[in-house]
């Protein structure tokens, strides 16, 4: 697919690329694979997946990166851009080798990590969890080890932001599971209790009387979660899932907050602009689509990829608040842009910045830009890098007085869908579900969930009379004996593709000729096989294809040149 055209140069593998800010270079010193650099066969596998993780060495050397090929886990030193010589494959940190069963997914416990010591998470095809420590080499939990939580491969995992004992979960069922570390999972099936439902989602809470994993079990959409991310502050969840839908949730009362549908097929992918604001997602539409949360509508789509695409991320250092008469007034290092967009009140922070460009733009005259940068990796072996620039995200002032008019226009009518391409406010306000006065720290974010872990049933029925009109309105929200489940789920089965049926052309699925249409700045094929990682360092940015190779990409001025 991605040789489109049959020509030489459409086939070639690019080894550099040229953005705005200079020339991204391949290093091929700092590849990661398999001992014995064989391309890996991939049929029939798990995709390939990298994480990493930082330890916080006094040597400066402190980051860690673990990898999954097949039935293969490595654990190694990573040097990046500083790897002068190629890196030794044979002294891997640790190694596992597992039977019967792949790793799908793994990630580290940046709280808890240290040079002696990393806490990390791996998921597997037949639904078990394990938690192993690669640096003093033990497997200290399993969970669902005998599989009654869960059959279906894990698809995702996360620590939970903000602590040390708390992860979540995703399978191919279409469920999340919060665990505990520290509570252990029972022999039986476990049985569980209604505590919220909602339009195409459901929360349960284990009846066990004892403490046991899992203290939750999320039901989302109808078939598999393909990934989910939580936002920089460890509130909200981003759900997508196989059956089209984004759903963003706030993490601590399991509320949604806001959904959109692909253009057709399903969701593989998403992730969180460093700031909170915006969230894209990519997947079997080959196109990427930016969300904005605190509109709760899709205001961006781009086309670039010619298959399914699989990653996306955002680059959190190319991030620009400029003077479009002057030189960039704010070009973000990893460093700097932590300080000004880190969720310690960040959405609030981030709506008296937009408040002040606003300003500034009718106070003086002078514009000024805000560039997002994001990438994206998909199964046409492409890389795509994509700007959403201030054209997009904020609009001129006349077509806030135009969004003012048709708002009126729409209130009236009782009508919110429209024909007419959708219009954008400069105005960002809260959520329905981010007040100002919610903010929190994440530690309270995970007291929580705790708490709301161990209501019991009885307790989710005390809540005021708006709570009671939502249950009227779902006749199946007590889910009683097996036959009762079941026929819930049908009927859940077909209001769900009723509505998705209905959302195009609408906020949450415009059609294509509703909203701008992004073409990507950088579009080259890295790989001979489909691509499955996209991962943006401070000095880099790194890859991963199915064949096992883990690739570093110099950003420009970042290569270290060795003199011996």
């Amino acid at each position: 697919m991605a040789a489109e055209g049959g020509g030489k140069e459409a086939n070639e593998i690019k080894t550099q690329f040229s953005t705005r800010e200079g020339v991204y270079k391949l290093l091929p010193n700092s590849e990661y694979s398999r001992p014995n650099r064989v391309p890996f066969n991939s049929q029939g596998s798990s995709p390939v997946k990298v994480s990493f993780v930082n330890v916080n060495d006094q040597s400066g050397n402190g980051e860690r990166i673990c990898f999954s090929v097949g039935r293969e886990l490595y654990f190694y030193i990573y040097k990046g851009v500083r790897k002068v010589t190629a890196a030794d494959l044979s002294k891997p940190v640790d190694k596992r080798i597992y039977k019967g069963i792949l790793p799908t997914c793994h990630d580290s416990n940046v709280l808890t990590a240290t040079a002696e010591s990393v806490s990390l998470l791996v998921g597997f095809s037949a639904g078990q969890v394990q938690l192993i420590d690669p640096i003093k080499k033990e497997t200290s939990k399993l969970f669902n080890e005998d599989r009654v939580i869960d059959k279906s491969p894990v698809t995702c995992l996360k620590w939970v932001p903000g602590s040390e004992h708390l992860f979540l979960v995703a399978h191919s069922s279409g469920c999340l599971y919060l665990y505990n570390v520290e509570h252990t999972c029972g022999t039986t099936p476990p049985h569980y209790q209604l505590l919220k439902q909602g339009e195409s989602y459901a929360v349960h809470t284990n009846k066990s009387k004892s403490a046991r994993n899992p203290l939750l079990r999320w039901t989302v959409g109808e078939g598999a979660v393909n990934e989910f991310a939580f936002s920089p502050d460890g509130k909200f969840l981003a759900c997508a899932g196989q059956d089209g839908f984004l759903r963003v949730f706030c993490f601590d009362s399991a509320e949604l907050q806001g959904s959109m549908k692909s253009y057709f097929g399903g969701l593989l992918c998403v992730c969180w602009s460093p700031d909170g604001r915006y969230v894209v997602t990519g997947g079997e539409d080959d196109l990427v689509t930016v969300w904005s949360f605190s509109d709760s509508r899709v205001i961006a789509r781009g086309r670039g990829h010619k298959s399914w695409v699989s990653v996306v991320a955002f680059d959190h250092c190319i991030t620009n608040v400029q003077d479009c008469e002057a030189p960039a007034e704010f070009s973000a290092s990893d460093e700097d842009f932590q300080d000004q967009v880190q969720f310690n009140g960040s959405r609030e922070r981030a709506n008296s910045a937009q408040s002040r460009l606003s300003n500034r733009n009718s106070t003086d005259g002078r514009g000024v830009s805000v560039t997002y940068r994001f990438g994206s990796v998909g199964q046409d072996t492409q890389l795509c890098l994509w700007d959403l620039t201030e054209d997009i995200l904020f609009p001129l002032s006349r077509t806030r007085t135009h969004t003012n008019a048709m708002s009126a226009e729409t209130s009236s009518n009782g009508n919110n869908s429209t024909n007419s391409p959708l219009p954008r406010s400069n105005s960002l306000p809260h959520s329905s579900g981010s007040s100002p006065n919610s903010q929190k720290p994440a530690s309270s974010i995970v007291d929580s969930v705790s708490k709301f872990a161990t209501l019991a049933l009885h307790e989710a029925r005390k809540e005021p009379p708006r709570e009671k009109e939502h249950k009227r309105n779902h006749s199946m929200s007590y889910i009683s004996n097996k036959s009762s489940d079941k026929l819930n789920q049908i009927i859940g089965a077909r209001a769900a593709k009723t509505h998705a049926a209905k959302t195009l052309g609408t906020s949450s699925c415009p059609r294509m000729e509703e909203i701008p249409l992004l073409e990507p700045l950088v579009c080259k094929k890295i790989a001979h096989e489909r691509l499955t990682v996209l991962i943006f360092l401070e000095d880099c940015l790194v890859t991963a294809c199915q064949e096992g190779f883990v690739c570093t990409w110099a950003r420009p001025g970042k290569v270290v040149i060795y003199n011996p």
